[in-house]
């Protein structure tokens, strides 16, 4: 059944293909399979497209049920700025006073303007951005402000800022001395001048210091960078800061467009001159001050600078076409000309072959030196310092001082018994005071000078010292009594060879001549038309030779002192409870030795102490005897302490450098150290009270002028800056300590009768008027017009001519020179004014110096009005790169190596 089923099939397929191919013919099953697969292929296309539409609407269904909502992103950010923008209220109020408001909101709209609109109106018309950096703005100077009000700025003014500068200008001071000590006449002097500078600085600071800052615009730039960035985040709300874009800009505004400008102008030694010079616009120049200034340049720069200015205006002179009277005018000007075109020709050439004037050699071959007579000398204050250091070193000292002891006695003497005599007829009686007085201060001069006591003796005839005591003893002291002995007193300074006369071939005195401008220097001496150049100038190198290298003390030194504590013990005597040090001594020579005992208070070794460094100046520095202690002062470890520390004391003065540079000190030793009772030279009143000059011992070479003055004066405003700077700028304490003594009571006496007791108040007023409202606008007024002149930006100003900029250095140092008083010069001598006015001006013509000033004033400033935000650790890191301090401390290093290494 199947087979036929199956043949019956193939039987019909069969006939089906043979119909089929006698119709269609036989391609026509090609075309059929190609039918068969477009239908195949289009079936599934359908599918595809079907099927993927499908699949979107269920992934978007499944999306919106399901999955969270993503974030608008752009389309959002451009729907809201198609919306209208909301306007940003801003507060013009800054400081509380509408008087300072309105001159800042201009410097503040001036900026924007100026810096940030000009570009941005470029990119975008939305003025969102800039009102919210002009809200910022505000804001910080509104922090700014309040800080401010808070702010006790009297130690600022007073205080900070005056030692910073005489801390400046003493780095200057040293730095001066130290070229002048090295000589080196092959590198250029400015540049030697900063680098050295700034080595004193980091010796002098230790952990600072700012050349990097000052001589590297690079760095400069990103120190500015770096404070502003740091202010703006104590000032600014945490949002702003962090908003990065808005803080760079402001922070680029404040860097480069303000500060970075007004401290390169501050900076300009141009600039500073300028202003020296309308700041005194009303003193007229004078021509001895300006050929002074001629003659002591030794910038060849200004020289030239003169000269072609002379010789230009001798040519317009010569070229006038005059008759009658003005020719008479006009040839004294030609000469005129003509003398200062000479001199600048001679002091070019002195410069460029190096060779200076030696004034001590000069006036010794030339011998003819003014003479000042002795009454002369003693009577004026610069003169006597000379003098009385001359008799310090011949050992005559006490002869000098006890003829001013007596002028001060005569006039005290004879105040009081006018004052006695007014009283006595007013009927009141003090005669038995005033009189117990005078009996004393003259026993004290008589026990101080002339009694078998005296340390050093006066050597005067003892018939009059004998005839002084039994006067003293039986009757009234008068303002005459020790007259006498005063008039022997001076003809033995006058004719004994070793003092007066000997002093008027001293280098000394060849000073002294130059302090009092009696010193000429006939340098030019022999040319035709009999121009010579005077000298008024400085002494040289020569002249400032130490007291110890002209010392001419014979000492003996074959014989060696030798000294230690070898116990120390408590003594009770009458009630009186102290403490006893007994002291070995050797004494040794080239034919005996000898060794005793002898025994010393404490007392005993403070006076001593008081006396020699009251005689020897110098050994105040060096020599550092241990404290007093009021309680506990007999206890066993303390006494044991104070011990080691006298020791150390007396090996320190009987070392052999010490003796042989201050030969006159062996007297003082001997006397201390014999087997006797010390003989107090001073008394028990004058131990107790302390000297009016106290002596410092910290060194004035490395150490800022900021650390406490060493008189009592911190309590007087005034007096204490007024001495300060004379004495950073004038060098007073390398001077004679009588000297710098009666500057202090002048100074103090001046203040007294200008101002009277109340004079600290009116210094804080001062302070608080100079913080006023008033005059911080003021101050703010002056800003924008100096940066914005009619409201326009200033262009930056062409670097003057730098003939121009000479000349203006020679106008502005003539012009200081003429504004000294006389009596200025008459206090400290006029060469130590000179030098010290000079010095000064010297000093701002180097920028770099300028800037480190400014910046150190910058500084104080911030550390003063935010002093909880540990600004010098700041600062200390933002100078950290200092390549001087990196130096200092590989030397620091290298000098603390060996020491390391012993141990």
């Amino acid at each position: 059944m199947l087979t036929e089923t199956s043949l019956s099939i193939w039987g019909w397929g069969s006939l089906g293909l043979v119909l089929f191919l006698v119709t269609f013919g036989p391609f026509a099953i090609f075309y059929f399979a190609f039918y068969i697969l477009c239908f195949v292929g289009g079936g599934f296309v359908v599918t595809l497209l079907f099927g993927k539409s499908n699949s979107e609407k269920y992934l978007e269904q499944c999306e919106h049920s399901f999955l969270p909502c993503t974030s608008v992103g752009i389309p959002k950010c451009i729907e809201e700025m198609k919306r209208e923008a909301r306007p940003i209220k801003i507060d013009r109020r800054l400081t509380g006073a509408n008087i300072i408001d309105e001159p800042l909101q201009q410097v503040i709209q001036f900026s924007l303007r100026d810096y940030v609109q000009y570009w941005y109106y470029t990119l975008s018309d939305d003025e969102s951005f800039l009102l919210e950096i002009r809200q910022a703005l505000q804001y910080a100077l509104v922090q700014f402000s309040a800080r401010s009000k808070e702010t006790d700025w009297q130690p600022y003014f007073t205080t900070r800022l005056v030692d910073d500068f005489g801390t400046h200008l003493r780095v200057f001071r040293k730095a001066q001395q130290r070229i002048a000590e090295k000589g080196n006449q092959m590198k250029d002097q400015a540049e030697e001048l900063v680098d050295t500078f700034f080595e004193v600085e980091v010796e002098m600071e230790k952990e600072v210091c700012r050349d990097l800052v000052c001589t590297s615009p690079k760095d400069e730039e990103g120190f500015l960078r770096d404070l502003c960035e740091v202010l703006l985040y104590i000032l600014l709300p945490p949002g702003d800061f962090q908003n990065k874009i808005m803080r760079y800009f402001v922070r680029e505004i404040l860097s480069r467009g303000i500060l970075l400008p007004l401290i390169n102008q501050l900076s300009d030694p141009d600039y500073i001159n300028q202003y020296v010079i309308w700041m005194i616009r009303d003193s007229n120049c004078n021509y001895e001050a300006f050929m002074n200034i001629i003659k002591l340049s030794d910038n060849i720069g200004e020289l030239e600078a003169v000269k072609d200015k002379a010789s230009e205006e001798l040519q317009y002179l010569r070229s006038l076409d005059t008759a009658g009277d003005d020719i008479n005018t006009i040839k004294n000007q030609i000469n005129s000309l003509l003398y200062v075109i000479k001199v600048c020709d001679s002091r070019i050439q002195r410069l460029q072959s190096g060779k200076e004037i030696d004034t001590v050699k000069l006036a010794a071959n030339f011998g003819k030196l003014c003479t000042v007579p002795l009454d002369h000398i003693l009577v004026d204050n610069v003169a006597l310092q000379f003098f009385m250091d001359y008799m310090q070193q011949t050992g005559g000292q006490a002869h000098l001082f006890f003829w001013m002891t007596v002028e001060g006695y005569r006039v005290t003497a004879q105040q009081q018994l006018e004052v006695l005599q007014s009283r006595q007829k007013d009927g009141k009686h003090q005669t038995n005071q005033t009189k117990g007085l005078l009996r004393a201060a003259a026993f004290g001069v008589y026990e101080q000078y002339l009694s078998e006591k005296a340390s050093p003796r006066v050597n005067i005839d003892d018939n009059l010292v004998a005839k002084l005591a039994e006067t003293l003893n039986h009757e009234d002291p008068t303002p005459e009594i020790f007259d006498d002995i005063q008039r022997k007193v001076y003809e033995l300074m006058l004719r004994d060879e070793r003092f007066y006369p000997s002093f008027k071939q001293n280098v000394l005195y060849v000073r002294m001549l130059a302090e009092l401008d009696m010193l000429k220097d006939p340098s030019f001496r022999g040319s035709d038309d009999g121009e010579g150049e005077s000298f008024n100038g400085s002494p040289t190198s020569s002249i400032n030779l130490s007291l110890d290298d002209l010392s001419n003390v014979p000492t003996d030194e074959t014989v060696q002192l030798h000294a230690y504590i070898s116990d120390t013990g408590v003594c009770n005597d009458h009630g009186k409870t102290y403490a006893l040090y007994a002291i070995t001594v050797h004494r040794r020579n080239a034919n005996s030795e000898e060794m005793w005992k002898t025994y010393r208070r404490y007392s005993d070794f403070h006076d001593f102490h008081m006396r020699i460094t009251e005689q020897f100046e110098n050994l105040a520095n060096i020599l550092k005897l241990p404290g007093k202690k009021t309680f506990n002062n007999m206890d066993r470890e303390f006494l044991e302490k104070r011990k080691k520390d006298l020791n150390a004391y007396l090996q320190l003065l009987l070392n052999p450098e010490m003796m042989k540079a201050s030969p006159a000190l062996a007297h003082y030793v001997y006397d201390f150290l014999e087997n006797k009772a010390y003989s107090k030279g001073k008394g028990d009143f004058a131990r107790k009270v302390p000297p009016l000059m106290q002596k410092t011992y910290s060194d004035p070479d490395h150490c800022r002028v900021a650390a406490p003055i060493d008189d009592n004066v911190d309590d007087n405003i005034p007096l204490r800056v007024m001495l300060l700077l004379m004495d950073e700028v004038f060098d007073l304490k390398e001077r004679n300590q009588w000297l710098r003594r009666n500057i202090k009571n002048l100074l103090q006496q001046l203040i007294r009768a200008t101002y009277g007791d109340t004079i600290n108040r009116k210094i804080v007023d001062h302070v608080d008027w100079m913080t006023s409202p008033q005059q911080v606008a003021d101050a703010v007024k002056r800003f924008r017009d100096a940066f914005w002149p009619n409201g326009i930006l200033a262009e930056t100003v062409p670097r003057r001519d730098k003939a121009i900029r000479m000349r203006t250095r020679v106008a502005g140092k003539t012009k200081l020179l003429e504004v000294m008083p006389d009596e200025l010069k008459h206090i400290i001598g006029a060469e130590t004014t000179r030098k010290g006015i000079l010095r000064v001006f010297e000093m701002f013509q180097h920028s770099q110096l300028n800037k480190r000033m400014v910046y150190v004033f910058l500084e104080r400033f911030l550390e003063t009005l935010f002093p909880q935000n540990k600004f010098p650790e700041l600062f200390h890191k933002l100078h950290s790169r200092s390549k001087q301090m990196q130096r200092y401390k590989q030397r620091l290093h290298s000098t603390q190596a060996p020491s390391l290494q012993k141990r």
